[in-house]
């Protein structure tokens, strides 16, 4: 962390490693929260839950002179995908899921006093999308169905409220959208900027609404070095400055 901004880390497998790409739901938090907040990317792709809590000490310290402000975690597409023959892949068992997903949080809420957890859930697939994506020479086949999917986010949610965490159910977030089939992926599993923007959406509703001390939605948050200076955009007039610090005139949306 540089200058004392609070620390948002993104955690999580492919979802999370692409958030940045295709106009993906991490690069648009991080446009949102410039000089606000830093979003770090902790995102493994193909990764599942057991191999999460492998390093989650590596990754969130618990000795860090410095602990996250926020923690946003998804993982449970790889866990979802049907058990291989030979033992061999990122099949996670539903039981075990929940427990591992109880290990992360339980190890995140225990950084600080002051660390927020969100959990997104398994968002949808369109499994013919999928099918026709991903022929692999490669890879054995990998069967994924959106009816685990629902089954995997279904716990996530069930779990969180148990816990009292914050939780963005995106299996059904993304079946508002009519056209949610064509519109929200780029493959059938991973996320088009169409369905980034859901997440984003989501995301910001949970931030808004929560009722968290000190309150992490970016219109909450105090921009970083906002004071007017006479070293601003000079105005129309010619006779002062405009300061432009909270502008947001560049964004296609403009998020709430």
């Amino acid at each position: 962390m540089l200058g004392g901004r609070p620390l948002f880390v993104l955690f999580g497998s492919s979802i999370v490693q692409y958030s940045f790409s295709n106009g993906g739901w991490g690069a648009a938090l991080a446009d949102i929260y410039a000089r606000k907040a830093d979003i770090l990317l902790r995102g493994y792709i193909g990764w599942n839950t057991r191999r999460a809590v492998q390093v989650m000490d590596k990754v969130f310290p618990k000795d860090s002179a410095v602990q996250p402000s926020l923690v946003i975690v998804y993982f449970g597409g790889n866990d979802s995908i049907a058990a291989h023959s030979s033992g061999l892949g990122s099949h996670v068992p539903l039981d075990e899921y929940i427990g591992n997903m109880r290990k992360i949080a339980e190890h995140l809420k225990s950084l600080s006093e002051k660390t927020r957890v969100i959990f997104l859930s398994c968002p949808p697939l369109n499994e013919e999308m999928l099918r026709n994506s991903t022929s692999s020479t490669i890879l054995s086949e990998i069967v994924r169905t959106n009816e685990t999917c629902r089954l995997y986010s279904d716990a996530c949610v069930a779990l969180c409220k148990e816990m009292n965490l914050k939780v963005v159910d995106l299996w059904h977030a993304m079946q508002k959208r009519e056209d949610w089939m064509t519109a929200c992926f780029t493959d059938g599993l991973h996320l088009s900027e169409e369905g980034s923007n859901i997440v984003v959406e989501e995301i910001l509703k949970v931030l808004k609404a929560a009722e968290w001390e000190p309150c992490l939605h970016w219109k909450a948050m105090p921009t970083e070095f906002a004071e007017d200076s006479p070293f601003d955009l000079v105005s129309s007039s010619g006779d002062a400055t405009v300061n432009p610090s909270e502008w947001t005139i560049h964004r296609k949306i403009p998020w709430d």
